[in-house]
């Protein structure tokens, strides 16, 4: 990235505001860079335990396939998912609450004896499978942003304060320059004036 600049002291002042701007953010971005990978793999750690615990109950119950197969759908239904947010390092993510269900008892008098167990398992696998699922979108969420942070260091560390150095530095070569040949000009007209001087005198 080019960065467009005047040779003037005003340029330079503006520059090296900005320049002072990403210096100080750099070390505040880069920490938060490191804090939203730390809460990304947590995150992600916490996600795939749930999905092995999710496999685990639906392998476990594969041996009642047959027994499942009678199970009456209608007995159990969820009613609410109570979702909050918290901030992790600046990102609003989701925070699981209570899980309502609905049991419909109407219907669990008539079933067979097995049938409140099998609510208990069912309540137990979608609680785990909501839970998973919120991890999963926290981790999306934080993933996100840290790629977006990433980025940020990136461009500051390696385009933007490079390039607001380099600019600086042209600028003040420039300016210095600038001052030689003013001084260079001005002993030039001084030796001119001394030397006319001189040859007045000796007329």
């Amino acid at each position: 990235m080019a960065i467009k600049f005047q040779y003037n002291k005003t340029a330079l002042q503006a520059l090296d505001k900005q320049l002072k701007v990403r210096e100080r953010a750099l070390p505040t971005l880069k920490n938060k860079e490191s804090a939203l990978r730390v809460e990304v793999k947590k995150a992600k750690d916490k996600a795939a335990s749930l999905e092995e615990e999710y496999n685990k109950q639906i392998q476990s119950f594969e041996n009642m396939a047959r027994l499942w197969g009678e199970f009456d759908q209608s007995l159990l239904s969820i009613s609410d998912v109570e979702l909050s947010s918290k901030k992790i390092a600046g990102v609003f993510t989701p925070v699981l609450g209570e899980i309502q269900f609905e049991i419909n008892n109407e219907n669990l008098f008539n079933q067979p004896v097995w049938f409140p167990d099998g609510v208990a398992i069912i309540k137990k696998v979608a609680e785990i499978a909501i839970q998973r699922e919120v991890f999963l979108r926290k981790m999306e969420l934080l993933d996100f942003a840290r790629k977006k942070t990433t980025q940020k260091v990136n461009l500051y560390e390696k385009v933007q304060i490079p390039g607001f150095q380099d600019a600086i530095r042209k600028i003040k070569r420039f300016l210095e320059d600038q001052e030689n040949l003013s001084k260079a000009a001005q002993k030039i007209v001084k030796d001119r004036q001394e030397k006319q001087r001189q040859e007045e005198v000796e007329v």
